[in-house]
């Protein structure tokens, strides 16, 4: 079970939506809240119903087809207007109207911004917000107040910001968020805050920070460790500007670096999961750097790590992958040497010996490679096909071999571009003809291979290209340069790329398509351990 006296709240489908670029449906929002819940989020803020037409109807509907398990839902609103009771003010009925647990209001606390945002009287705003949060606590609602500006307002004027704390409480509101609403505070200064402000109303705290000072994380981690009980923030920390705090960074370091367990330790490990799932419902990528989550997390490239990570892995990495959902990963590149291919290649399911000779040869391979423009990064197909011809001793049988290739342009006179790609495969022993039209020479060409080689060998019909990157490489200049191509596919659940370089652009990408197709024809089941024996008998002979 969670720690019950904890309070995680999560605001990616009110706060986070206001991320550059993100616009989610309603169905959106109710796929990302099931993931939130399934996680193990105490509170997940739906939006802001009266305001926002799409958050009225999301309440509307998750009162039927949201069936929470671990989480409560709260509707976000603003306290009263001016002069107008709460019992007529709109807003305030929408919230009580959304039908949610728990309410929670923004109120101001900075001087500044009652008198030229409100434009009312300092003791206005504080009836405004005792009178809304009575209103709301008697209509049956636990409420939540986010004392907004709160940190600046607190500097520029103590007492006011802390009667807005009070004021909340004493009303009946069950925490009271401190609010760092333009991210411009540091750790020591939001610990300090929030030890005060506790010593000094003995109010149950919260924190939502905003990240404008890259400092998000920290200062929610400096909150609790001050007395909060209640820690806000988004979904890869999505939200306005610079974001806010990365809630599945919070939940990682509370529970492995505080011992706090907010979600339960089984949950722990759909971290990762949950982040690729909201990632793919919000179509907004979360930074492939991230802690804990990110694809570059648990990366390492320098071989020195390698070396280091190859006696034990706990030497450079700061936890255990698993426990987040994670994976550690090798990159093979330039900077590496054997151990980093030896760990990459154990990676991918050979069993290698240290030191070996095909290690070495791999290595020095890989140097030279990268030395002429190739990157094996994102590339792990390549890298797979190079070291299994020198774990083989050479080059093995291939599949089908390539005769020729050829790619034409046409324009005609409608203005139209066509692309049309023909190979000419020895496959079987048999001479195999096929042509292909894409929108491009890449994608006539991708065409042309599946034309013929789909029938003989079914497992490529598979085989999607999903991404086609070129880079033009540096010491050339001009239209003769030469480029590298990085193609990414999907073969079923797997996603892996290959990489090709030449001074002929279409050249490169038939080198990274060429790849793809060997591959997949001549991998094994994914997660096995490959035996390198028949590699080395199909070598010598």
């Amino acid at each position: 079970m969670a720690e019950q006296s904890f309070q995680l709240y999560d605001t990616t489908l009110r706060d986070g939506t206001q991320q550059e670029g993100m616009v989610l449906t309603v169905e959106d929002k109710l796929a990302v809240a099931r993931r939130l819940d399934d996680l193990g989020v105490g509170f997940i803020e739906g939006g802001w119903p009266g305001a926002v037409p799409k958050d009225t109807e999301f309440f509307r509907r998750a009162r039927t087809e949201l069936d929470l398990k671990n989480a409560v839902l709260a509707a976000f609103g603003a306290t009263r207007r001016p002069g107008v009771p709460a019992s007529l003010d709109p807003q305030v009925r929408a919230l009580l109207e959304a039908e949610t647990p728990v309410v929670t209001l923004v109120a101001k606390s900075h001087t500044g911004h009652v008198r030229n945002a409100l434009r009312t009287t300092l003791a206005e705003n504080l009836a405004m917000i005792s009178g809304t949060v009575r209103h709301l606590v008697h209509a049956g609602r636990r409420v939540f107040v986010d004392a907004e500006h709160y940190f600046d307002g607190y500097q520029l004027n103590r007492e006011y910001a802390l009667a807005v704390v009070r004021a909340a409480a004493e009303a009946g509101a069950e925490t009271v968020v401190l609010c760092d609403t333009n991210g411009g505070s540091l750790p020591d200064e939001v610990r300090s805050v929030v030890a005060e402000t506790l010593a000094l109303t003995g109010v149950q705290l919260g924190i939502h920070c905003h990240n404008d000072t890259g400092c998000a994380v920290a200062n929610t981690m400096a909150a609790v460790d001050a007395g909060a009980v209640q820690a806000q923030g988004t979904a890869h920390g999505y939200g306005e500007r610079c974001g806010n705090a990365d809630l599945f960074t919070v939940i990682a370091n509370l529970v492995l670096k505080r011992g706090r367990e907010v979600i339960p330790l089984e949950n722990l490990r759909e971290l990762a999961a949950t982040g690729r799932a909201v990632t793919e419902l919000t179509q907004v990528a979360g930074d492939v750097a991230a802690p804990y989550i990110g694809g570059s997390a648990f990366t390492h490239k320098a071989g020195l790590h390698a070396s280091a990570l190859r006696v034990d892995p706990d030497l450079y990495q700061h936890t255990t992958p698993e426990l987040v959902g994670n994976t550690m990963r090798t990159l093979v590149s330039d900077m590496g040497g054997r151990s980093s291919i030896e760990l990459k290649a154990r990676e991918l399911g050979y069993d290698v010996e240290a030191g070996s000779d095909a290690v070495a040869r791999a290595a020095t391979r890989v140097k030279d490679l990268e030395n002429s423009g190739y990157s094996f990064e994102s590339a792990d197909a390549s890298f797979e096909l190079l070291l299994r011809e020198e774990l083989a001793g050479g080059p093995g049988p291939r599949p089908f071999e390539v005769e020729s290739w050829s790619v034409g342009v046409f324009g005609v006179l409608s203005g139209e571009v066509r692309t049309e790609a023909t190979v000419r495969l020895l496959v079987q022993g048999r001479s195999v003809t096929a042509t292909g039209h894409g929108n491009g020479p890449v994608n006539a060409l991708d065409t042309a291979l599946h034309t013929a080689l789909d029938p003989c060998f079914p497992a490529l019909a598979r085989l999607e290209l999903v991404d086609y990157r070129v880079r033009v490489l540096s010491g050339e200049t001009g239209s003769g340069a030469a480029a590298r191509v990085l193609i990414s596919y999907r073969d079923g659940e797997r996603r892996w790329g290959t990489v090709g370089v030449d001074g002929n652009t279409t050249a490169a990408s038939w080198q990274a398509l060429l790849d793809a197709v060997h591959y997949v024809l001549l991998d094994g089941p994914p997660g096995l351990v490959h035996d390198t024996a028949p590699l080395a008998a199909a070598a010598t002979g």
